[in-house]
């Protein structure tokens, strides 16, 4: 069975706000990497909104945008997305698809039909799935800076801890690290 990793961006203390965090060419490449690495994309409907109102300006060029950030516009254009939303049905950007039914049949149907895995980079939605004990492992870039609030990780709490063991980390030029985690029992 393929993985169910959970990515996102983190300041030191815990803030996930898509405006916090260096922007930079390095953290685009460690992206599109992973991204490069799994077989789906699984957001909930804020995540894709926002990603929806500025990268496909930037894959068709109409956003003045360095290498890097183009390389992942590209990237993100073809790979499948899938987005879990109770409000919205429509998604037109493309290879965007809703996730219908329930989510942990869903999720799992995905993840077997995903080759590399699935890759969620949704901060709500990753504690939905952690809660559904679907999360296989965690790969953070953790920024260099504390923003002092939220959104914060596992904001909306777990029903328990979750033991993890490292699997890697990698401190970039940018003094973000890369820390990549897998569940102890999975």
């Amino acid at each position: 069975m393929a993985r169910l990793t959970f990515s996102i961006n983190v300041t030191l203390d815990g803030c996930v706000d898509h405006q916090e965090g260096i922007a930079d060419d390095e953290t685009h490449a460690h992206f599109t990497r992973l991204m490069d690495e799994c077989g789906a994309l699984l957001w909930g409907r804020i995540t894709y909104e926002m990603m929806e109102s500025y990268w496909p300006a930037v894959a068709r060029g109409d956003v003045d945008a360095p290498p890097a950030m183009r390389e992942w516009a590209l990237k993100l254009e073809a790979k499948p997305k899938y987005v879990v939303s109770v409000s919205r049905s429509d998604f037109t950007w493309t290879n965007s698809h809703r996730v219908v039914g329930d989510l942990r049949t869903a999720v799992q149907e995905l993840r077997d039909q995903a080759p590399g895995g699935v890759l969620v980079g949704s901060g709500k939605l990753a504690t939905e799935l952690d809660r559904l004990d679907l999360i296989d492992e965690y790969k953070f870039l953790i920024h260099p800076m504390i923003a002092g609030h939220g959104p914060t990780l596992y904001q909306g709490g777990l029903p328990s801890t979750r033991r993890l063991d490292l699997i890697s980390a990698e401190p970039l030029s940018n003094g973000a690290v890369a820390v990549h985690y897998r569940r102890a029992d999975s």
